[in-house]
């Protein structure tokens, strides 16, 4: 400000207190700076939010119709249970500097808030992060997991398991953050670059998916008597579609919008170069990856299986997006493509893994955003440029970068031990956690509920209030609703009515 002010002073010539008026708008563009980097903040914060209408209609599609309305309230209570908690503790613990390299401790119920280097804003966007986690988590154990249980992960994890996590790698006082407040030092020299969360949000939420999954095992049917897998389809690709859609929407906020804020430059004034040219390609290596992966499924599956599988491109879009998340701002744009083929073959490898261990994930939640999550992270660590590195954390000059882009092997080593940590942490919280649910017998419902379905037992009727079998099969008409049925045999117009039909 006292330099703005200096320069601008003379500027003004021999207008009358030039250094008042130079004080003046020194003061107005700095406003108007927080105006423009708060704006930009939210608006990419509600495009995060908006990825939970993504999830929802992925989740919606990907279930049998019996288990539609249960899975769409875990979601809406994802969102409630997750504010409360992350409002009451979560942000706290990821964020209330000055604090240690484990876990904050300020801004409980954001008291202390808004501060010069958090405000309001900046809550809103971390929740949108923080239950975009367990939505993840809530995919793995849908169509067999009792309600309450819902409720105590919910909680759990976007209170206290994510919150560390994000705290030991987005936050200044992070032990392996590679934004480290100056003058403390950073893991191997560089700390973790994982810019919008490929560990921090798809890893841990994948990883606490995985524990509930194999805790809670396979639904009924999945696999049969002889150990070969089952394909239970969901009951809507059209919401399946619909939520990858709104999904690729949302991700324009959660990649970019990690910036947090847009009005900086990265040069002298009046040069193209800012912040807002690097949230533009960040922007367009999501979009790169993204796409690459999907038409690296579709091919991929079309080998394998025969078909032309929509299910399958869209989770294989989603597991570029997954992978780029980490290092979308550090890389070159034809890095995106590489990630995004690699992650597609990542999905499909480690889908025929589970398929062989029989383990059960209806949205391959652990598959996707644990495994490519993983995969971001590494190919963060090979691929990272190191002008863009020094732009996006700057003043740490011969900070390591990508190892294939000439930066050495520091920055591998850094994303090994965040790989590591995050899987161990994880495991040692939310498997416990499951665990103790299984034993309480308050994890997985009774199998007449789950053959019958959660709608019915759980949650008072279906979501769809029709049925499209014949009654005759169940030895009386359908419980409510009504039914779709096709006559045996076509029905032809009369001769007459032909005509008339004819004439109008």
């Amino acid at each position: 400000m006292s330099s703005c002010s200096s320069d601008l002073a003379p500027l003004l010539g021999g207008v009358a207190n030039s250094s008042a008026a130079a004080d003046y708008i020194c003061n107005q563009f700095t406003d108007a700076g927080f105006a423009i980097d708060t704006t930009y903040l939210l608006f990419s914060a509600y495009l995060v939010f908006a990825m939970q209408l993504g999830f929802a209609m992925l989740c919606a599609g990907s279930v049998r119709a019996k288990n539609t309305m249960n899975i769409m309230l875990t979601n809406v209570l994802d969102a409630a249970a997750g504010g409360l908690f992350y409002y009451l503790f979560g942000f706290a613990f990821a964020f209330g500097g000055p604090s240690n390299g484990f876990i904050g401790k300020h801004f409980f119920g954001l008291k202390e808030v808004p501060q010069t280097s958090f405000d309001y804003s900046n809550f809103l966007y971390q929740w949108a992060f923080a239950i975009a986690a367990a939505g993840i988590t809530s995919g793995s154990i849908a169509e067999r997991t009792q309600f309450v249980a819902y409720l105590i992960y919910s909680s759990f994890l976007t209170g206290f398991v994510y919150p560390v996590v994000s705290h030991w790698f987005w936050s200044g006082d992070g032990w392996a953050a590679a934004a480290r407040n100056a003058g403390e030092s950073l893991l191997f020299e560089t700390g973790v670059i994982d810019f919008a969360g490929s560990g921090v949000v798809h890893m841990v939420g994948g990883i606490a998916g995985l524990w509930g999954a194999l805790i809670e095992g396979p639904r009924i049917g999945r696999f049969d008597h002889a150990g070969r897998s089952v394909n239970l389809r969901g009951h809507s690709a059209t919401l399946v579609v619909l939520g990858t859609f709104l999904l690729w929407f949302g991700w324009y906020g959660f990649n970019p919008g990690s910036f947090n804020i847009i009005f900086r430059t990265y040069g002298p004034s009046g040069s193209i170069h800012g912040q807002w040219s690097a949230v533009g390609r960040t922007a367009v290596t999501t979009t790169l990856a993204g796409c690459t992966a999907a038409l690296t499924t579709l091919f991929g599956k079309r080998l394998q299986t025969g078909h032309w599988n929509v299910i399958d491109v869209c989770n294989g879009l989603l597991g570029g997006f997954a992978a780029i998340t980490s290092g979308c701002s550090v890389v070159d744009p034809w890095a995106a493509i590489i990630c995004g083929f690699v992650s597609a073959w990542v999905l499909i490898g480690l889908n025929k893994l589970a398929a062989k261990l029989k383990f059960d994930d209806p949205l391959e939640a652990a598959q996707l955003h644990g495994g490519c999550g993983a995969w971001g992270i590494i190919f963060t660590a090979l691929f990272a440029r190191e002008k863009y590195v020094n732009e996006v954390y700057p003043g740490r000059p011969g900070r390591p970068y990508g190892l294939f882009t000439g930066g050495g092997g520091r920055l591998l080593g850094a994303h090994i031990v965040q790989i590591l940590v995050i899987t161990g942490w994880v495991s040692c919280t939310m498997g416990p956690l499951f665990f103790a649910l299984h034993k309480l017998n308050l994890l997985r419902i009774s199998a007449e509920d789950e053959l019958a379905g959660m709608d019915l037992t759980r949650h008072g009727g279906f979501a769809y209030d029709y049925h499209d079998e014949d009654p005759s099969a169940h030895g009386g008409s359908p419980r409510g609703g009504f039914m779709l049925k096709s006559s045996p045999t076509p029905v032809k117009p009369k001769a007459n009515q032909t005509a008339t039909a004819n004439q109008v």
